[in-house]
C-alpha cells in the first residue's frame, strides 16, 4: 500500500512539473552555454557503420548505456534545475516568444482557469500542492501607477526655489548664501508678514504713563507695516489728548480722531474709498503705515459707541489695527478696546512704577473671564529701556513672572533717536532695533495666528 501511494504522489508530481513546463518558458537569455558541452559536428552525411558492428552488438556499450539512462533526471530535476546558470537550456523543445504565438482561449481556461484582466496564469490546486511558491520567475502583478494632472499636486512635485544669497556683508559681495542672523531675520520678516484670514486687533495697554507705550506702538505699526508692505494702521485711542501726534510726521495736522467722527456718515456708505480715510489719517513712509491721532483738544472725550464706529470703518480698510491706549483703565474706550483684541502687547521698563502697573493691569485682567484670561496667555511684553532706565535688581525679580504669565518677551534696546522724543523714523533708528521691533512683529503675528484659531 506505501509503494502504491509513493507512486501516486510521483504520478502527481510529474503531472504538475508537466503543467509547470508548458506554463513557463524560460527565456533563451537567462541560461549560459555549458563549457564542457562539445561543439556540433558539422553538418555532412557520416559514413554508414559496417554490417558487423549493427548486426552483433557490444555488451559494455550497452551497459554504459543503460548507466546514462538510469543517471538522466527525470522532468522535474530537468524543469527546476539545481543551478540554472551552469546547466544548458533544454534543446529537445525550442523557447517560443508567448507574445509571437498566444495560447489559445480555450486551452488557457482549461489549464489555469478564470484569469482576472492584468494577471499571470494560475496553477491548478493539484499543482499548487507541490508548487506553493508559483511558477517560477513569475513576478507578482504591479499595480498601474496613476498619473495625477491636478494643480495642487504638480505644483507640489516641482522643485523647490533656491535660497536668495545673502543682502548683507561680505557675503552679499560673494553671493553666498546668508549667515545664521540674516536667516533668522529673513524667518522673522516671513512670520510677520503672515496672511490673516481677518482684519486683526492689536492693543497696546499700561495703565502707567511713560512706560513706552507710544513708541511701542509705533515700532510694532512699523515693523509690521514693512513686512507686509502696508495695510497697518496705528491708532492713538487715548480718550482725551494722547501725544502720538507728537511722535509721527505732520503730513496731515488738521485731521484727527474729531475730524473722523464728524465725516463718519460720508465714511460707512458703500462707496467709501480708502483714499476717502486716508484723508484723515497720517501715512509714514518709512514704516509703511499710517496714523489715526487722537484729539489735540480736551473738549471731545472718546467714548464706547465712538470706539465702535472707528474700529468697524478701520477694520474694513486696514488689515492690521495697532491700537494705543491711555491710562485710565476705566474709560469706556480702553474697555472695548480689550474686548476687541486678539493680542495685548504690554510695553515695561525694569522700573518699579512701571512693573507694578503692568501687575496689577494682569491681576485686573485675571478676573475679567474666560476671554480675558485667554489674552493675557497671548499676551506679549516688550520691554523698551531708556537711558539709566535699567534697575537690574528689579529686572532680575520680575521677568520670571512676566515670562511665566505671557507668551514671550521681547526686549528692545535703547536708542538715542527714540530717547530724542521727536517724531519716530524707522529709517533712523539703529539696526539693532530694527531687528528688535521685526522680533516683536513675529512674535505678535504668532500670537495673532493662535488667536485665529479658538473661536471667540
Amino acid at each position: 500500500m506505501t509503494d502504491s501511494h509513493n507512486s501516486g504522489q510521483h504520478k502527481d508530481r510529474e503531472a504538475a512539473a508537466a503543467e509547470v513546463r508548458r506554463m513557463w518558458q524560460p527565456t533563451p537569455s537567462w541560461t549560459q552555454p555549458d563549457p564542457n558541452s562539445q561543439p556540433p559536428a558539422p553538418n555532412h552525411a557520416a559514413p554508414p557503420p559496417p554490417p558487423s558492428s549493427r548486426a552483433t552488438p557490444d555488451p559494455e556499450l550497452e551497459e554504459e548505456q543503460d548507466v546514462a539512462e538510469e543517471e538522466q533526471p527525470d522532468a522535474l530535476s530537468e524543469d527546476f534545475p539545481g543551478d540554472s546558470w551552469s546547466q544548458p537550456a533544454p534543446v529537445q523543445q525550442p523557447a517560443a516568444d508567448p507574445w509571437a504565438q498566444p495560447a489559445p482561449e480555450r486551452e488557457r481556461t482549461e489549464l489555469h482557469g478564470s484569469e482576472s484582466h492584468g494577471s499571470g496564469p494560475q496553477l491548478s490546486p493539484a499543482a499548487q500542492h507541490f508548487f506553493p511558491q508559483g511558477i517560477p520567475s513569475q513576478h507578482a502583478p504591479q499595480p498601474d501607477r496613476q498619473v495625477s494632472y491636478r494643480a495642487d499636486e504638480l505644483l507640489q512635485a516641482l522643485p523647490l526655489p533656491r535660497e536668495a544669497p545673502a543682502e548683507k556683508g561680505v557675503r552679499s559681495v560673494l553671493r553666498l548664501r546668508p549667515g545664521t542672523a540674516e536667516r533668522l531675520e529673513r524667518i522673522a520678516r516671513a512670520t510677520a508678514a503672515t496672511a490673516f484670514r481677518r482684519p486683526v486687533t492689536i492693543t497696546i495697554a499700561n495703565p502707567k504713563g511713560g512706560s513706552g507705550k507710544t513708541p511701542t506702538t509705533l515700532l510694532l505699526a512699523g515693523a509690521l507695516g514693512q513686512a507686509r508692505g502696508g495695510g497697518v494702521v496705528a491708532w492713538d485711542n487715548n480718550e482725551l489728548r494722547g501725544n502720538m501726534h507728537l511722535r509721527t510726521h505732520d503730513t496731515n495736522s488738521r485731521s484727527t480722531v474729531t475730524d473722523l467722527l464728524q465725516a463718519m456718515q460720508m465714511l460707512t456708505q458703500p462707496d467709501a474709498r480708502l483714499g476717502d480715510v486716508g484723508a484723515y489719517l497720517r501715512h509714514q513712509v518709512s514704516g509703511q503705515y499710517d496714523v489715526l491721532t487722537s484729539a489735540t483738544t480736551t473738549y471731545a472725550q472718546i467714548e464706547a459707541k465712538d470706539f465702535d464706529q472707528i474700529h468697524r470703518l478701520l477694520s474694513r480698510f486696514y488689515k492690521v489695527l495697532v491700537i494705543d491706549t491711555g491710562n485710565n483703565e476705566g474709560s469706556s474706550n480702553w474697555r472695548e478696546a480689550m474686548k476687541a483684541s486678539d493680542v495685548l502687547v504690554i510695553p515695561i521698563k525694569w522700573k518699579s512704577l512701571s512693573c507694578a502697573a503692568a501687575v496689577q493691569m494682569l491681576e485686573e485682567l485675571d478676573h475679567q473671564g474666560p476671554d480675558a484670561q485667554r489674552l493675557i496667555r497671548r499676551a506679549v511684553i516688550a520691554v523698551s529701556n531708556g537711558p539709566g532706565d535699567v534697575n537690574k535688581e528689579v529686572e532680575k525679580q520680575l521677568r520670571p513672572y512676566f515670562e511665566s504669565r505671557a507668551a514671550a518677551v521681547v526686549d528692545i534696546p535703547t536708542d538715542p533717536h527714540i530717547a530724542a522724543e521727536g517724531p519716530l523714523d524707522h529709517s533712523a533708528l539703529q539696526p539693532a532695533t530694527r531687528r528688535a521691533a521685526l522680533e516683536l512683529a513675529a512674535k505678535v503675528a504668532e500670537q495673532v495666528t493662535i488667536a485665529l484659531n479658538v473661536p471667540r
